[in-house]
């Protein structure tokens, strides 16, 4: 881990391997900070400079642990923890498996959760840490066939409330990143999961509307930029006093104010954007 500035702090990104976490990573290693990039597919993330590559499986608790040990041993206590790691699970609720719902809370949900609880002890014996969430603007409103995403993301926000009141006594700060659309590949692997779960059943008509709309706004003006995601993350990561969430995107904050009005109304909107009856 040659040119990294030893007096600036540890940080520990997951889903380091592509998009975001990829970009966060390798953004913070340039600006001289300590940086571990966590990911199952460790060898991707190998090819950042600057950045320590960590094998990690959210969904195993011996595989957090030992990626956590692994950065202690080789940068130092992590200081900042970006969960940045998650993935879409798309379908209506009726069609999806329930394994494949259960693994989506094992890994944005209670994998988030176990990695996060393995670093609050010696961020709090430091009295000082710094934890950013990467939730969705999917955690502030739902919309048909994503239940299972956005409850795991509904999930993630209110655990991130709770923490920052927890742990704010022992001077740790937790934020939320909530971004909207945004051109990575998650979304054309989230359609494929819609695809496979409700593509040819009584929702067919339904999975295509959606999967037709998330595909034509792949490069519509409210989609942002991952670069442009990546620096807010890095920003809620380092800046002094950060916010408790940072919205991302054009038209984010109109989005969750409208999800405010009275459900039908929202019921109707959402029906007119997606296309379906």
């Amino acid at each position: 881990m040659n040119n990294i500035n030893s007096n600036q702090k540890t940080v520990l990104v997951t889903g380091a391997s592509s998009g975001l976490g990829a970009l966060t990573a390798q953004l913070l290693a340039e600006r001289g900070y300590r940086v571990a990039g966590a990911a199952r597919r460790s060898h991707l993330v190998a090819e950042l400079p600057g950045v320590l590559p960590v094998q990690l499986d959210l969904s195993d608790e011996s595989s957090i642990d030992a990626a956590v040990s692994a950065v202690e041993a080789e940068l130092g206590p992590v200081e900042v923890l970006i969960n940045n790691a998650g993935y879409g699970e798309f379908g209506s609720v009726e069609e999806t498996p329930l394994d494949r719902a259960r693994r989506q809370f094992d890994v944005n949900v209670f994998g988030l959760a176990a990695l996060t609880r393995r670093v609050i002890g010696p961020m709090r014996d430091a009295g000082r840490g710094r934890i950013v969430n990467v939730s969705s603007l999917a955690g502030e409103f739902s919309s048909p066939l994503g239940g299972w995403y956005h409850a795991s993301k509904f999930a993630l926000e209110a655990l991130s409330d709770s923490m920052r009141a927890e742990l704010r006594p022992f001077g740790i700060d937790v934020a939320v990143v909530q971004p909207g659309p945004v051109r990575t590949a998650w979304h054309g692997e989230a359609m494929r999961s819609l695809e496979a779960s409700s593509g040819g059943g009584p929702y067919a008509d339904m999975a295509a509307a959606v999967a037709g709309y998330h595909r034509a706004s792949a490069d519509a003006p409210i989609t942002s930029d991952a670069g442009t995601v990546a620096r807010v993350i890095a920003r809620a990561a380092t800046e002094d006093r950060p916010r408790t969430r940072y919205r991302v995107g054009r038209g984010s904050s109109t989005a969750v104010a409208l999800s405010r009005l009275p459900d039908r109304m929202f019921d109707a909107m959402t029906r007119r954007q997606f296309g379906i009856p």
